[in-house]
């Protein structure tokens, strides 16, 4: 009797590792397009190509231009500071007067200047891995899309909303919403820059050491100006990463304050 029950159990065991194991399979097919593939050849994967095309270094080059400028790649409205062109994310001209926000959806607008440097980058890889699998034999039909840029936590994401079919002895897969992701922290910082801009609108300053006691990994630094602005500098500890820009609230004239 205590045999058959134990029988019965090792059956059961083996059923649920069975439900484990298709279940993984379904999730890594459906979340990891990368390696599904209908038609069965060795080519490196067309996510992969774009990742590998994609000059990460350059990018990441870019981002830190844009971040050490106050968001913008080539700022209008700015202050010079130690050879950098920084955006005023706040201003007034008046005395006494708290300033008025240059850039209400700083977030969007960082990740509108990156999408802007991406996209003819993007549109080269897309066009050379067409080329690519052309040269290889298969048949493709595309359908170029958008380039969009999402700061997130601890990551940029790049999506390309694009199209490529490829075809090969009878047989044919589809692509779609190619993605690469690249560390980085812009997101954090420019969520604490929109936050400082928001004390400046309401108080005119702001304290430095409030935000370093919340996350002890960033250094704030506040730099005043002859002419009344600030320069906020914003450092990772860890990654070294920076945003800086420029504000100009609740300034004294020269000889005051």
């Amino acid at each position: 009797m205590g045999e058959k029950i134990s029988q019965r159990g090792q059956v059961t065991l083996f059923i649920i590792l069975a439900i484990i194991i298709i279940a993984l399979g379904l999730l890594i097919y459906f979340l990891f397009p990368k390696i599904k593939t209908s038609l069965g050849f060795q080519e490196e994967s067309p996510y992969q190509y774009l990742e590998g095309c994609l000059d990460k270094n350059y990018l990441q080059d870019k981002i830190n231009e844009i971040s050490l400028q106050g968001g913008s790649l080539n700022p209008e409205h700015y202050l010079v500071y130690n050879g950098k062109n920084l955006e005023y994310l706040c201003y007034t001209n008046k005395y006494y007067e708290s300033c008025i926000v240059q850039q209400p959806f700083l977030k969007r607008h960082v990740e509108t200047e990156i999408e802007n440097i991406i996209r003819e980058n993007a549109n080269d890889c897309f066009a050379q891995l067409e080329n690519e699998y052309k040269d290889k034999g298969y048949e493709t039909s595309s359908r170029k899309g958008g380039v969009e840029v999402e700061l997130l936590p601890k990551r940029i994401i790049f999506k390309f909303n694009s199209t490529l079919t490829i075809s090969k002895d009878g047989n044919s897969e589809n692509f779609n919403l190619f993605r690469v992701v690249l560390n980085n922290n812009l997101y954090e910082l420019v969520a604490i820059a929109s936050s400082i801009v928001e004390g400046e609108t309401l108080f005119g300053d702001i304290e430095t050491t409030y935000y370093m006691s919340l996350y002890p990994e960033l250094k704030v630094e506040k730099k005043i100006q002859t002419d009344g602005s600030t320069v906020y500098i914003l450092t990772d500890r860890n990654t070294e990463n920076k945003f800086q820009f420029a504000s100009r609230s609740m300034a004294w004239p020269p000889g005051y304050g």
